[in-house]
């Protein structure tokens, strides 16, 4: 997630912004800005991209004296990370100022629409559209102005606006993207985490879906985008500084763990529209490459690498091309025949893995189209490919990837569709299919993580284990990979991913009581062969964890443990399957005490080969 601050009260307003964003920065950023509008009436605004120090440098000794203000540090979406790119953003007048988090869906019809009524807009972000958009509805109230602005958006957003004529007023808006008020004697304060404002206040306010609120020094007023009156409760935070970085969870690991409907929402927007298609707009400029594609290769290191095995797994179903998964550290050792019917596709969380990299420039050099998906813009991988497909997972603390897992499987289950699409082998029916379940997906990500509320219980039981054997079939492999990987890396302790018909080719040597299986047991078309596969480890006197649907009315014969997933498209189901096992990784490690966040030997982005 971007950062968001905002302040208006007697004091002065650009340290307290700066300060807030400093307490920010543990969140990830490629940019920074602050708005103030001084006593004057002036707005002075600057911003810089890189660390929050270019902008305290920037405005150095030239702060102007200021009660009210906003201040944003920026994880890009929308246009690559510079200072033109960098949040806030004005209107044409320059009266009104806007900061954003989120994704709106519809910008590019929103931003042609004002273009054509004379609006000059000159970034690629999302969030210029809304400030113009604002501009056009203002009649001397800010608050207003801005509901009838997001009458016209679709997407997910968390906004704060103000108007330097209206200078003690600040406006702030939330649709699925967090945003809290705080309140304090003769001052309030907005901001995207309560980690900003602590220092302030420990009375809060909790946005919901839908809310505006419109911030004056002595109060807030709250609506819902129609204008009609809202009561919030205000809830006083216990938390200490260092909790409320990770949103008052113990780690940023599970914390992250519960961001993922909200990760899987953004990476969603913008890509199923209203009426159930899937859209790519990032592929436009490789439509006729596309066309003449004869295989597809995935290149990837550790959970990216499971996650391409999915997506692989996908364009081969629905393209009926040869498509296959290749770790990245192997690739260029050991090529596959590549030429300009081959099309590469190279995953990477961080845009910067070496041995992601480097294949990707040898399958360029052998003419290949590449495709990038990936979380961070601006990184060495954009430049390295034909087009681009962001996550939009936002910034990802913990070295055990979790969110950015899930929203790779499903920009890479999104990208499978559209080049199936595209080359006429995705029927509208399945189409339709797929969307439905996409949209579905953020909900049933938090049904998942409420069924599962109590797996810390589970994995106090089993935490002396000797080891562990993950099992699946299908879509449900690449699940129990990536669930042994969280376990190793977090909990130190051994396990082991098999193709469940594997087991009996050697793997089922080492199950035992001490040993236990767990299965990723969802609904599937080859669940009776994974139930057929827990039988020959319960034989062997294994312990059984399974993940299964729920609903399923006879797993419960066969396992003597059960993480229950809500019911979704099979080709999804991974991503459901995976959000029990990360949460069964994390707290055995919290109980056999390792440093969860940054476990020993690993670092987040492998930059070296």
């Amino acid at each position: 997630m971007c950062g968001i601050v905002g302040y208006t009260g007697p004091r002065e307003a650009g340290p307290i912004l700066i300060e807030g964003l400093k307490r920010l920065e543990y969140r990830g950023y490629d940019s920074a800005g602050i708005a103030l509008v001084d006593d004057s009436g002036r707005m002075f605004v600057e911003k810089r991209a890189g660390k929050l120090a270019n902008l305290q440098t920037a405005i150095a000794d030239r702060t102007p004296h200021a009660a009210i203000g906003l201040a944003h540090t920026r994880w890009a979406t929308h246009g690559r990370p510079n200072d033109l790119n960098a949040h806030p953003h004005q209107d044409c007048t320059g009266e009104i100022t806007v900061i954003h988090n989120g994704i709106i869906e519809n910008f590019r019809e929103l931003r042609d629409g004002l273009e054509e009524r004379g609006h000059t807009l000159t970034s690629e972000t999302d969030t210029e559209a809304i400030a113009h958009l604002i501009e056009e509805a203002y009649q001397g109230d800010i608050a207003e102005a801005t509901r009838a602005a997001l009458r016209l958006i679709e997407g997910a957003y968390a906004l704060a606006v103000m108007h330097r004529g209206e200078s003690d007023r600040l406006v702030g808006a939330r649709q699925n993207v967090p945003l809290v008020v705080g309140l304090a004697d003769g001052e309030t304060f907005l901001a995207s985490d309560v980690a900003a404002i602590l220092a302030h206040t420990d009375q809060v306010i909790f946005l919901e879906e839908g809310d505006v609120a419109d911030l004056r020094p002595w109060g807030v007023t709250i609506t819902d985008v129609a204008g009609r009156p809202i009561e919030r409760a205000v809830t006083t935070i216990t938390w200490t500084a260092a909790a409320a970085e990770k949103g008052g969870f113990d780690h940023f690991m599970l914390k992250e763990i519960n961001e993922q409907p909200t990760a899987l929402r953004q990476s969603i927007a913008g890509r199923v529209s209203r009426s159930d298609e899937i859209v790519v707009d990032e592929l436009a400029g490789l439509a006729d490459r596309l066309a003449g594609v004869r295989r597809i290769e995935l290149v990837a290191c550790g959970t990216a690498y499971y996650a391409a095995l999915i997506g692989a797994a996908a364009l081969q179903d629905w393209t009926g091309l040869p498509a296959r998964a290749t770790v990245g550290s192997e690739f260029r050792y050991s090529p596959p025949p590549l030429d300009p019917e081959t099309l590469v596709i190279a995953v990477t969380q961080s845009g910067e893995t070496a041995d992601t990299i480097a294949p990707t420039r040898f399958a360029r050099e052998k003419g290949c189209p590449v495709i990038a998906v990936t979380n961070t813009v601006g990184s060495a991988i954009t430049r390295e490919s034909d087009a681009v497909l962001f996550l939009q997972a936002g910034p990802e603390v913990a070295v055990a990837a979790s969110k950015t897992f899930v929203t790779q499987v499903t920009t890479l289950v999104i990208l499978a569709a559209a080049i199936a699409k595209a080359r006429g082998s995705l029927a509208a029916d399945r189409e339709t299919q797929l969307a439905v379940a996409l949209r579905a997906l953020p909900d049933a990500a938090q049904r998942t993580l409420e069924l599962n509320a109590d797996i810390a219980t589970l994995a106090r039981r089993y935490v002396n284990s000797r080891g562990f054997m993950f099992i699946g079939r299908g879509y449900g492999y690449p699940a129990a990979l990536e669930g042994a990987l969280k376990l190793k890396e977090v909990s130190y302790v051994h396990a082991e991913g098999y193709a469940a018909g594997e087991l009996k080719h050697g793997p089922i040597s080492l199950l035992d009581a001490e040993c236990p299986l767990v299965a990723v047991a969802t609904r599937s078309t080859v669940y009776d062969k994974v139930i057929s596969n827990v039988m020959e480890g319960r034989a062997r006197d294994a312990r059984v964890i399974a993940v299964a649907t729920e609903g399923d009315p006879q797993i419960a014969r066969f396992a003597d443990e059960v993480c229950w997933v809500p019911d979704t498209d099979e080709v999804l189901s991974p991503i459901l399957a995976v959000i029990p096992l990360q949460l069964f990784a994390y707290h055995t490690a919290v109980a056999r005490g390792t440093d969860v966040d940054q476990p020993r030997n690993l670092a987040k982005s492998v930059t070296v080969e």
